[in-house]
């Protein structure tokens, strides 16, 4: 079995070290002073969550379950490219108009 001696552990690593137990510490710290908090801030998310109105049937199964939300991501997703196309288009035309402009008053 190899020893190895603190002399042999390179800089990196105990910079490393220090800035692992850096950040536990200030965790750990963060922890003690906002647990009460934090533990009342996850109570209320929890019951928010519980009145909110999923886009979907609990009785229903399978791939049917979760109709609406596959069809809300695939209309989300379309209208993005197709705005990102429209935006490319008249980026690329103001472009094109400004510059031929300014070679007009060259």
């Amino acid at each position: 079995m190899q020893t190895i001696s603190l002399s042999t552990i390179s800089l990196s690593t105990w910079i490393a070290v220090a800035i692992g137990a850096i950040v536990v510490g200030a965790l750990g710290w963060v922890w003690a002073r906002y647990r009460k908090r934090t533990a009342t801030f996850l109570t209320e998310v929890s019951k928010e969550l519980k009145k909110c109105a999923w886009p979907w049937d609990p009785q229903q199964k399978g791939a049917r379950r979760y109709r609406e939300l596959i069809d809300s991501t695939v209309v989300v997703s379309i209208s993005s490219v197709l705005l990102a196309a429209v935006v490319t288009l008249a980026d690329f035309l103001l472009v094109r108009v400004v510059g031929f402009v300014t070679r007009l008053h060259l």
